[in-house]
């Protein structure tokens, strides 16, 4: 019976501290800046041959009610030099959608270690946007895809 009794309290206080952690996660901001990791290319194999890579820069919306305005996305390469202004002015995203940028596999202006900022405001306090960079590359019978998500760097 202690058993039962200590593997039930035990249970209740995982199940509480992980929805406790579930919902800290959630973030209502009225702006950002956020820093994205991207890699124009990455090295493969012992002689660290060169292996294209496409991005793309998504930005979701998450809010269910209030529009977001991006007012930059810049792209930077991997010596900290603004490659790229992503938009002249700035883009409102509507609840729940999302918008894209694109660089092609054969641009490998950033470099390995290339990096987007993306500046965002909101009228309100809302939902953040979920900002990451999806690298692509594609090379006969052999494929690479990856996710890199966005991290705050200012609030």
């Amino acid at each position: 019976m202690k058993r039962y009794v200590l593997i039930s309290a035990m249970f209740v206080i995982i199940l509480f501290s992980t929805a406790n952690n579930v919902f800290s996660q959630v973030k209502i901001q009225k702006g950002q800046t956020v820093y994205v990791p991207a890699y124009s290319h990455i090295f493969r194999g012992d002689n660290a041959v060169e292996y294209n890579l496409a991005i793309t820069l998504m930005i979701r919306n998450t809010d269910f009610k209030n529009a977001i305005t991006v007012k930059a996305v810049e792209y930077y390469d991997d010596d900290g030099r603004l490659v790229k202004k992503m938009i002249d002015k700035p883009i409102k995203i509507g609840p729940m959608a999302s918008i894209s940028f694109f660089l092609k596999e054969s641009d490998t202006s950033g470099g390995i270690g290339a990096n987007f900022i993306v500046k965002w405001e909101s009228d309100k306090a809302i939902n953040v946007p979920i900002i990451e960079a999806v690298m692509v590359g594609i090379r006969l019978n052999q494929s690479v895809a990856f996710i890199s998500t966005g991290q705050v760097i200012r609030e």
